[in-house]
């Protein structure tokens, strides 16, 4: 048997994949480590990146020009940024940990402010302009701007809790209730549809990786795991 970095890496593939579908017969070893390992590289990588295409040119890059060449000149205003940062590192020592809370507050605050503008702009704002009428466009799209318009109102009057929902009021909340399940199947429908296009590409790989060119990684792993999960219930059910 032929190893080589493209093997080894198939290998780790099938084992973190099979590790993982290893829940579906419970909890176990091998999927608590593939979800340490998981959780564990994320992280790292997710840090790797963000210090070296963010952090480092954009922070250094401004203090220490001289130093980092990211094309910035030197400005003094970054230095906020920094304290801020070393602030947060605070939460590491105990008797400087309240020196944190000045960091999260301005992060806190700060992204109030940017998702206020955001909200309003998308979800008031935007909505109703995508609520009006363009009796200017073709009849097509009249009827489907009044649909629209129609399943808001409703929507809207379906949480309206001042007044008791009879009559006309709760026929059109009803209505609404439509609209808003329609909503509901429809995204969870597209989610669900990403979520196998994942599975599908897992299986993929898993096929792929079968073959002799990679060594018959997946019957071997798969073996293998079957065999340690087998052994390991024996073994509680011994203990128990």
């Amino acid at each position: 048997m032929e190893f080589n970095l493209e093997i080894l890496g198939a290998w780790f593939v099938v084992i973190m994949t099979l590790g993982i579908f290893s829940y579906l017969y419970g909890d176990n070893p091998i999927y608590k480590a593939a979800e340490h390992i998981f959780v564990g590289v994320s992280a790292g990588y997710i840090f790797t990146i963000t210090f070296w295409d963010t952090v480092w040119p954009l922070l250094f890059g401004r203090l220490f020009p001289e130093f980092v060449n990211a094309g910035h000149e030197f400005d003094a205003m970054y230095i906020i940024p920094l304290i801020l940062g070393l602030f947060m590192l605070c939460r590491l020592i105990p008797s400087l940990s309240w020196l944190a809370r000045i960091s999260i507050a301005y992060i806190v605050g700060m992204i109030a402010g940017l998702k206020l503008y955001v909200f309003v702009n998308s979800n008031i704002l935007l909505q109703i302009q995508n609520s009006s009428i363009d009796f200017s466009a073709s009849y097509w799209n009249i009827i489907n701007q009044l649909i629209v318009l129609f399943g808001v109102i409703s929507g809207l009057i379906y949480f309206f809790f001042s007044k008791e929902q009879k009559g006309v009021i709760g026929k059109v909340s009803k209505i609404g209730i439509c609209f808003l399940m329609i909503k509901f199947g429809a995204s969870f429908g597209y989610a669900v549809m990403g979520r196998i296009s994942l599975l599908i590409g897992r299986f993929e790989e898993l096929i792929q990786y079968s073959a002799s060119d990679y060594n018959y990684a997946t019957p071997i792993i798969a073996f293998i795991m079957i065999a340690v999960l087998a052994f390991w219930s024996f073994k509680n059910q011994e203990t128990t």
